[in-house]
């Protein structure tokens, strides 16, 4: 299998899950399935590999495709995605780097922070308070902008408690995710270069990620949180 891109039959075989969203189904395609998971395996560990000549990378890891349907009204049972996420390695490097392969120009990948603990969230809008420019900075950039165009994620109707509603950087505090995300086409997820620019669009990530990592492992005056 090729590493450098994603292989037409894993396509393929998405689509016609997509239009098949059953058990008996997918019992009958489940080789075609194990084909594709594996071809998704290989190109995560080569895009691995890529990234850990940038980055510590403390695993891999690839998503299953069955659902959990016990809090969910759509009680389809599997996904019509592959995906996998990367863990940054020790407590110093925040972020991790998420890739989702689906047919229809929905591939993309994302980074960022889904769901920050209250600590983290205070901590984050505390440092945006005192000092938004080197955020600025980092979004404002060219790079940035042409992955991601801004930061996105749920964000407040006003200003979090316990901050003025006329701050001048209101704008930043009232996100509760900090996420990126860049989007692939059908055609760039099979082009022999969809490997390559996908390392590109996480190496974009990389200013966002250095700047939250210091913040979320200091405190207020810039000391480290742990002595090792």
């Amino acid at each position: 299998m090729a590493t450098n891109r994603i292989e037409i039959s894993t396509f393929d075989f998405l689509r016609d899950l997509d239009k098949n969203n059953n058990r008996n189904w997918f019992n009958e395609h489940k080789e075609r399935y194990l084909v594709a998971k594996e071809d998704v395996k290989t190109f995560g560990e080569a895009l691995r590999t890529d990234m850990e000549e940038h980055d510590e990378i403390e695993k891999l890891k690839l998503y299953r495709i069955y659902r959990d349907l016990r809090f969910t009204k759509d009680k389809t049972p599997f996904e019509n995605h592959l995906c996998g996420f990367m863990v940054r390695a020790t407590k110093w490097r925040r972020g991790g780097m998420y890739f989702h392969i689906q047919p229809g120009d929905q591939s993309f990948v994302a980074g960022g922070f889904w769901n920050p603990n209250g600590p983290d969230l205070l901590r984050i809008r505390q440092e945006i308070s005192a000092n938004d420019s080197d955020l600025r900075k980092i979004i404002k950039d060219k790079n940035f902008k042409k992955y991601f165009g801004e930061i996105k994620g749920r964000q407040l109707k006003t200003a979090p408690r316990g901050f003025p509603k006329d701050h001048p950087a209101v704008d930043l505090l009232r996100y509760k995710q900090f996420l990126l995300k860049h989007s692939f086409t059908d055609k760039q997820v099979l082009s022999p270069s969809f490997r390559k620019n996908m390392v590109k669009a996480f190496l974009a990530m990389r200013p966002f990620f250095d700047y939250m990592s210091d913040l979320l492992t200091t405190d207020s005056n810039g000391v480290p949180l742990w002595s090792e």
